[in-house]
């Protein structure tokens, strides 16, 4: 009797243990191991680990925020891990077309045009953010690539808000000023640019024949895309500020203003050597113009010019990317982070202007001291206080889920009429492969 009764008490202290090490599993003091499927076991995980690309800006403006979390949240860990854009696309089709959320990141970065093709084929992979943040304050134009039926999935990031860089010196030998660009359209810019080619030597602008960002500024300042505003059927045929701006492409390469590049580094080359005189693009380029410095005072930035298209406005977008919370364990630690810090924070967002030339979408923190700074590289002149006005004006289009997959598309018809194929059949055709080969 003394034997049963001895061993039914071990029985039940050893339940007992059990019980207890059952419950320590959701103490947040043991979930580091597993923290976001690369990490915590429960939603309630001190560790989080983050998928981004470059290291100079978007991994910068990380560790900033990582920083000033850890101010008031010492006790969570935060992982931060660096990959190519196109390795971090690649993984995570992969990992979700797997059917299984292990080795995903509890955030990833990924870019606007891309983020609706993963929300609308993976919806319930990532965590609804419309308790955290709220749309509504960033700017308008980001609340289509990061909002899926009314929810709120992203947080809205970087601005992509473009400008159109150009070499004063060189305006000044072809007889213009700044003031000169501020209200120009296309035409006009050409026009301007075969000037200063003949008095100065210098091309106009320097292009890549297998990227159509220019395209995608032009029609996106008239509020049109390569897709309706469904996101889903192509619009190619018959899209006006679409045929005018392949009209306006084909214009810069037959007025002999235009130079050649093939990839990244020889289009900072061709800025950086001084071969061109001007580039209209994103303000992401800006560090890599600054990164020489013996072209200080050289610079300066007019608005972009505008489509003959009476929709067509002197401001528009190019890249910009967003902050995404997978729904895995430790979704609700991930969600703090991202709300306190590029959520909400306009502090921080002084910051990441100053230190690393980050121009944000919060419209909270389209103001202040860093924004009002003159830039004595831009002779003196406010530039981000001017491209945060002009983030305001860009107009909102739908990207879809196809964007690269039309440019494929076109970036070979482009090159078709560049050879001389007529502009109607050169978008007709287009759009009829689109709708052949995108369902």
């Amino acid at each position: 009797m003394k034997k049963s009764f001895a061993l039914l008490l071990i029985c039940m202290l050893l339940l007992t243990a059990c019980g207890s090490n059952s419950k320590n599993n959701g103490n947040p003091a043991n979930t580091g191991k597993n923290a976001g499927n690369a990490g915590g076991s429960t939603a309630q995980a001190k560790e989080i680990t983050i998928w981004a690309w470059d290291p100079a800006f978007n991994i910068a403006a990380l560790e900033a925020a990582k920083a000033e979390y850890a101010k008031t949240n010492p006790d969570v860990k935060i992982n931060i891990v660096e990959y190519a854009q196109n390795d971090i696309i690649q993984k995570l089709n992969t990992g979700l077309n797997s059917g299984t959320t292990k080795g995903l990141p509890n955030i990833v970065l990924i870019e606007d045009y891309r983020s609706q093709s993963f929300l609308q084929a993976y919806k319930d992979s990532f965590f609804d953010l419309s308790s955290y943040i709220k749309g509504a304050d960033f700017a308008d134009y980001k609340s289509g690539p990061t909002s899926l039926d009314g929810k709120q999935y992203g947080i809205p990031f970087d601005s992509g808000v473009t400008g159109l860089y150009f070499r004063t010196d060189y305006l000044e030998q072809a007889g213009y000023k700044l003031s000169d660009l501020q209200d120009i359209d296309w035409k006009k810019y050409i026009e301007i640019g075969k000037t200063v080619k003949e008095k100065t030597g210098k091309a106009l602008i320097t292009l890549d024949p297998n990227d159509l960002g220019l395209i995608r500024m032009m029609i996106q300042s008239a509020g049109s895309w390569y897709l309706k505003d469904d996101g889903k059927t192509p619009n190619i045929a018959g899209n006006a500020p679409l045929k005018e701006a392949f009209e306006t492409y084909k214009a810069l390469t037959e007025a002999n203003v235009a130079n050649v590049h093939a990839d990244w580094s020889q289009f900072v080359a061709a800025l950086n050597s001084g071969a061109v005189a001007s580039v209209p693009t994103g303000n992401w380029i800006t560090p890599s113009i600054t990164a020489e410095a013996t072209q200080s005072g050289k610079w300066g930035i007019a608005p972009l010019p505008k489509l003959t298209n009476n929709k067509s406005v002197h401001a528009s977008n190019l890249g910009g990317s967003s902050w995404y919370v997978m729904n895995v364990d430790g979704k609700e630690t991930a969600a703090d982070f991202m709300a306190k810090t590029f959520g909400s924070n306009t502090e921080l967002y002084q910051k990441l202007l100053k230190d690393i030339g980050v121009i944000g979408t919060l419209k909270a923190a389209s103001s202040g001291e860093a924004y009002s700074q003159p830039n004595a590289f831009f002779g003196g002149q406010k530039v981000v206080s001017d491209f945060a006005s002009w983030t305001e004006q860009i107009p909102s289009v739908n990207y879809g889920i196809n964007t690269y997959a039309i440019e494929d598309i076109l970036i070979v018809e482009m090159q078709n009429y560049l050879n001389g194929k007529d502009i109607d059949k050169v978008l007709s055709d287009a759009q009829t492969q689109a709708e052949s080969q995108i369902k």
